[in-house]
């Protein structure tokens, strides 16, 4: 199967299987996605969505977060990791989004990137999920994913090597798509230990299954 061949397999199998992919937190607006973003870095979804209630509760816009100090914010959020550090990039990132934009969550990459606790894969999952912007988010789950199944090359050894691979082979229709088609697969199908291949529908594509796994 040659590189093109597999990606086609790969986003026929997910177009069926996973249509519409969406993130698993839960946020009503772009500040809500942000907040949550932020406190998601090495901090599981389920964690962040039992947390953010309580923020939005007493921060429910920019402005009221801008206003408090990491010290008010750190009690709503000591059960997620890196607290004392997510405190200050949250209310530095809303006091900058006032400051600097006009109280708008900024809309591209480079924008966001300026924000406290913004990095490229935040900005990134922020421009693709508000306004599906061809833009591909890699975390551990698509980093792991795509070398597995062999969408990327094994000499990809950074996520923004990963990142440019995907988005070189994928149409820019479908990136916001495949975000999170790599992010739920890895989830919950090609975990880091222990992989389900036996139930994955991508065995046929997946270099990992052929290689390590189909004796």
């Amino acid at each position: 199967m040659t590189k093109k061949e597999r990606y086609q397999f790969v986003i026929d199998y997910f177009s069926v299987h996973m249509p519409e992919p969406e993130t698993e937190l839960v946020y009503d607006n772009p500040y809500q996605l942000l907040v949550a973003v932020i406190l998601s870095a090495q901090c599981t979804d389920k964690r962040v969505n039992m947390t953010t209630p309580f923020i939005f509760e007493k921060y429910p816009d920019i402005e009221s977060l801008s206003q408090a100090t990491a010290e008010n914010v750190f009690p709503l959020i000591k059960s997620i990791s890196y607290p004392n550090n997510k405190s200050k990039h949250l209310v530095g990132m809303a006091q900058k989004v006032l400051n600097d934009f006009n109280g708008e969550i900024p809309m591209t990459v480079n924008e966001l990137i300026t924000l406290p606790g913004v990095g490229r894969k935040t900005a990134n999952v922020i421009t693709s999920v508000v306004e599906k912007q061809p833009n591909m988010a890699v975390d551990t789950h698509v980093f792991r994913v795509s070398k597995r199944i062999g969408l990327v090359s094994p000499k990809a050894s950074t996520p923004l090597a990963v990142e440019k691979e995907l988005v070189k082979n994928m149409d820019a229709s479908l990136i916001h798509k495949a975000h999170h088609w790599l992010i739920l697969h890895g989830r919950y199908i090609c975990i880091a230990r222990n992989p389900k291949c036996r139930e994955c529908g991508l065995q046929q594509a997946c270099l990992w299954f052929q290689r390590i796994v189909k004796q």
